[in-house]
């Protein structure tokens, strides 16, 4: 299972219960983010792959590593305040300028034990 900050991903969820596990305390509201902007290259790749229509992969991959970052970085904090589980993982994005957008992965901090 693959590990971030200590956190076990099978261990986050937007549930808010982890099947076989039972909480055991609420440790609080943890979140990662990130601020990204396109580059002119990017943008420049991107717009030629409009002209031939379907998905846009520079866009696609850019958003992907993206909320990436931001899971990781909730796992990270979610470590630091020493929770071993994430429920209720929520993301959010927003666009702070043009070509900047804000995307943040919060949700809540447990300990949790196997039932």
């Amino acid at each position: 299972m693959p590990v971030s900050g200590g956190i076990r991903h099978d261990l986050t969820t937007t549930a808010f219960t982890i099947d076989g596990y039972r909480i055991v305390r609420n440790v609080g509201l943890v979140r990662g983010i990130i601020v990204r902007s396109r580059s002119v290259f990017g943008t420049i790749g991107a717009s030629l792959q409009t002209l031939v229509g379907g998905n846009i992969t520079l866009f696609t991959e850019l958003c992907e590593r993206t909320r990436s970052d931001a899971f990781e970085q909730m796992l990270a904090h979610a470590a630091q305040m020493g929770a071993n589980a994430v429920v209720g993982v929520r993301y959010d994005a927003t666009e702070v300028m043009q070509g900047v957008s804000e995307v943040l992965c919060y949700g809540t901090a447990v300990v949790v034990e196997p039932q």
